[in-house]
Formats: structure tokens, sequence, C-alpha cells
């Protein structure tokens, strides 16, 4: 534990644990595991203000770095001391990258060493987080936020003598829906996010269908080093399921072009903009592990086998030649993970045979205990964001039903990151209902 330091309006501690790569068997290997303690600076030396542990969406997505007391953070900090794990291979704790997972070997000794970095052993190292900083009797309660609310469903699942309460906001995962389910599921919902942006911004579709055109005939190299394809531009639509997403774009497409000396072409503003939102240079883990936040030896048996891309091929429409040739507009992609992106990301490229080796792995343990979850008796609270691009509304629902107590809130107002756009409203709603006020 690090001495305290101080930003407007809160009190930090930082906490590095030495725990398990395999909790199975502790005494074989170590990691280290980063989390940062934010406290309210009236209340950081009461020692009984509840704890709550948040757990980052992603996955491969370390916590937010607080600036100060702001976002969801504002409201957390009334009644709790928060406690932002940088989940095992992301930013402060013993990083995963392709840097580092050199030194383990070859893609095989990489694979069998990111068999460990799943919701399963992010829960188990929570746990022992938990009993060194709180001991064996206290309970905290958890935050998830997307993947962090697939962890949730975990902690449930193995744990659930660790929680006090529980808070998911779009993250209410489908128990046993298979990684094809989810993308069957996925790619409607990413069309009609396309339809609501080219509704929002006509102007856009031929501005999209000029830079499809163009780069199908010259793909473009990104500043630094990437290579922008139709397919990698495509996969811009992953911004479309945020609440500011469509903007975003539109604005990066407005600025797409300059006048060069041999006439018109891609501007390195686009370029760099471009290169922004599709390197995985921050956040590998996120490209490598995707689809295995879904396989389950029960609903998986053949391994999840790259299956965004292959549940692609039911969906003609996000044919981007085949929409240039008759016309219609190109449509971009959602939150999917292709193998062609470990050709084109300088970040993923060492990583390829690892990828392939992880997404045709067929012993993947089950995530959760639907048993255990119908006979839960911690008090749970859930946003389910309507329409939500990345996590199926109808998936949550149906997992809402098969949790125990487990009670839901349905809203419109946000998309999947109301609770870090919201200012504090969306938590705040949760634990209201958590305390039977709303």
């Amino acid at each position: 534990m690090s001495t305290p330091s101080r930003l407007p309006g809160i009190v930090i501690t930082d906490h590095v644990f030495e725990l398990p790569l395999d909790h199975s068997a502790p005494q074989v290997e170590q990691i280290e595991v980063y989390a940062r303690e934010v406290v309210a600076p009236g209340r950081a030396k009461d020692a009984d203000l509840p704890w709550l542990l948040f757990l980052q969406g992603g996955p491969g997505g370390k916590a937010g770095r607080p600036l100060g007391r702001d976002g969801w953070l504002e409201r957390a900090l009334d009644d709790y001391r928060v406690l932002l794990l940088d989940q095992r291979g992301t930013g402060r704790s013993t990083p995963a990258t392709r840097q580092t997972l050199a030194r383990r070997g070859g893609a095989k000794e990489q694979a069998d060493y990111l068999a460990h970095f799943r919701a399963d052993s992010i829960v188990r190292d929570a746990e022992l987080i938990r009993r060194r900083l709180l001991g064996e009797d206290r309970r905290w309660s958890v935050l998830g936020q997307s993947f962090g609310g697939f962890c949730t469903l975990t902690y449930l699942s193995i744990a659930p003598e660790g929680l006090d309460q529980a808070f998911i906001t779009g993250g209410l995962a489908g128990l046993r829906s298979s990684a094809d389910d989810v993308y069957r599921a996925a790619y409607p919902r990413v069309v009609r996010k396309n339809e609501g942006h080219y509704e929002r911004f006509p102007q856009d579709v031929a501005a999209v269908r000029r830079i499809a055109a163009h780069l199908a005939d010259s793909p473009a190299a990104l500043p630094g080093g990437g290579l922008l394809t139709v397919r990698a531009f495509q996969a811009l639509g992953l911004l479309l399921g945020g609440g500011s997403g469509s903007g975003t774009l539109h604005y990066l497409l407005e600025e797409a072009w300059v006048e060069g000396t041999a006439g018109p072409e891609l501007s390195d503003t686009f370029l760099a903009g471009a290169e922004a939102q599709l390197s995985f240079a921050q956040g590998p883990l996120y490209a490598v592990l995707h689809e295995s936040i879904y396989g389950q030896r029960s609903v998986d048996p053949a391994g999840t086998a790259w299956s965004a891309g292959r549940v692609r091929a039911e969906f003609p429409e996000f044919d981007a030649a085949a929409a240039l040739e008759s016309g219609a507009p190109v449509l971009f992609t959602g939150e999917m993970i292709y193998p062609w992106m470990f050709d084109t990301d300088p970040a993923l490229r060492p990583l390829k045979e690892t990828a392939d080796l992880l997404a045709a792995r067929t012993d993947w343990p089950d995530l959760y205990d639907p048993a255990r979850l119908a006979a839960n008796e911690v008090p749970v609270v859930a946003a389910v964001y309507h329409d939500d691009m990345y996590v199926d509304t109808a998936d949550s629902l149906e997992t809402a039903r098969s949790v125990r107590g487990l009670r839901t809130w349905v809203t419109d107002e946000w998309e999947h990151d109301g609770l870090r756009v919201s200012g504090g409203k969306v938590l705040d709603r949760l634990i209201a209902m958590a305390r039977g006020e709303a």
C-alpha cells in the first residue's frame, strides 16, 4: 500500500497484490494485480465505510484514471470507498502485450498463459484482494460495467459469500448463449445502429461510400504502421454503441479528404483519428481474448472458432463490395473481432497465432452456475439499455429472470456508456433501487 495522494475531491491509495496466475495451482507462478483505492477526503479514515469494487468493461480494459471527483464517482463516493481494479494483464497489473508475452515463448505457451485471464480468474483475484483488505468476514459491493457485469455474474456463481450487493450496468450476459448466438443477435442490432446513424447524418451515406471505394482500390497506411482497409474502415462502427459515438464518427468522416499534389487524398487528420479508434496498442487483450469471454464447454464444445467472422457471412448486407456495386449504403460493423485484425494492426501481428489457438480452444470452463444463480441471496440491481448494441437486451432480460432477486431498470435514456456519461445518474438510480426507494 502506498502513501495516499490527493486530486480534487478524492484521496487515492495504490495497492499491489501478489496473486497466483493459476488459482488451482497457487504455488507455481505469481503475478501482480494493481488496484486504486479512492475515497472522499472527509471519509478517508472512516474504517466502517462500505467498499465498492469496480469491475471495468472490456475484456482487457484497465480501470479508469480519475482526475477528481467526477462521473459516476461523484455519486459513489457519497456512500463508498471505491476500489478501481486493473484486471489481470491490464494497466499497472502485470501486463500482457506483444512485448511481454514474447518472453513466455511461442504461441502455445502464450495461449496457455492467457487462458488464465478470463472472468473466473478475475473474480478469484477479487476474492483474495477482499480478504486481504477487508478481512475474511467483511463483504463488499460490486459495480460491473459491460464485461464487468459478466464478471459480476461469475462472482455470484462462484463466490457470492464475498458480496453485500451487486450493481450491473449494461452487462447481463446470456448464461447459456454460445458465441454464435451472441453474434447472430448482434449483427441485426448493428444494422439498426447504422440506420440510425444514416438517418441522423444522411450526407454520410455518400461520404462513407466514397471512402470505401477509395480504400477498395488503395488501402491506406496509418501513421503507426497499420493498414486501413475497407474492412478496417467498417470496424469504426464500434463507435455507434455509445451515446456520442454517432456524432464522433460523423465528425471524423467530414474531415476525410484534402487536396494533395495528385488530387484528393485521405487526410492525415482522418487517418490519425481512424487509427486512434482502431488500434489495440493500449489494450491488445480486448482483441486477443474477446471471443473467449463467451466460451463455455457446455455451450461452445467446439470452441468459439472466430465466431464473429463466421456468422458475418450470414449477413450479406455487411459486404462492402456488394454495397458499392449496388449503390446501397456501406454498413459499419460493431464490437466484433476478426482474424484479419491481426494482420493490419502492428500491436496484434505478433499475437496472431496465439489468438488462433485461443479461438480453437475447446476446454473453456463454464463461467456461470445457473443453479446457484437461481438460489441467489445477494441483492442485485441492473441497468439494461434498450437495444444495447454490445449486449443483447433479450439475453439480459432472460438472465435477469434466471437470477433470484435480480431487479432491472430498462431504459432508452442512455446507451451502453450510460454509467460513464450520465454524471452519476445511472448509479444513483441503481442505489435507490437497491434501497427500495425507486
